[in-house]
């Protein structure tokens, strides 16, 4: 099977994938251990989602008749974005852990709002606390882990696009070699106008004014 291109490895909207091996043909451990617990979450916010639309679908009458408005708008909030951000998890995309961060933000809001909205009231609070401080760990550790792989796959496609295709660079290594040759042969050819003597020199005392 194919392994990912350079385009997907530069992509931000694309999957995170378990086990995709770096240039040390070793996955990242705090990559796998946070793709792990999206999809861990994933399934979660599922549950969460369909126990909301139960609600939607099971009652006698339509929510909006026989719950507070505030309330009847948070069930529908939540069974829609539920499972978006479900499915965001699952594929371990930057923009299902950012919707999940506005879910689990606002479910703390609403379960201090509303202490009898979810089942838990203040202990789903802390729970939330809790997966968004791990959330933030994981990232945090798995962008260190593979910073060194980017920045050498970087380094090697900068290296790619300065290299010369062949037929260039033997043109050139021929050129030089050329150049190389003239250069030599000038060198050990002595110079006739140095070596012959002058002409018009005049000879040794011609020349010279008389003696008094």
């Amino acid at each position: 099977m194919a392994g990912p291109s350079d385009d997907d490895a530069d992509d931000p909207y694309c999957a995170i994938r378990i086990g995709d091996p770096g240039l040390s043909g070793e996955a990242g451990r705090w990559g796998v251990l946070l793709t792990r617990f999206m999809r861990v979450m994933a399934v979660f916010w599922l549950i969460q989602g369909l126990m909301q639309w139960r609600v939607v679908l099971t009652g006698d009458a339509s929510i909006f008749d026989t719950l507070p408005k505030s309330a009847a708008f948070a069930i529908v909030f939540f069974a829609v974005l539920d499972l978006i951000a479900a499915v965001g998890l699952w594929l371990a995309t930057p923009w299902g852990g950012v919707l999940w961060l506005l879910i689990a933000s606002a479910q703390i809001f609403v379960a201090s709002s509303m202490p009898s909205f979810f089942a838990g009231g203040y202990i789903l609070i802390g729970v939330d606390f809790i997966l968004i401080t791990l959330y933030f760990v994981l990232t945090f550790e798995a962008g260190r882990d593979s910073e060194p792989q980017e920045r050498r796959r970087k380094r090697q496609k900068r290296g790619a696009a300065r290299a010369l295709p062949a037929p260039t660079r033997d043109y050139l290594e021929n050129g030089l070699t050329r150049l190389r040759g003239l250069l030599t042969k000038r060198d050990a050819t002595p110079d006739d106008n140095a070596a012959a003597p002058a002409k018009d020199a005049a000879p040794p005392g011609k020349g010279l004014p008389p003696k008094e």
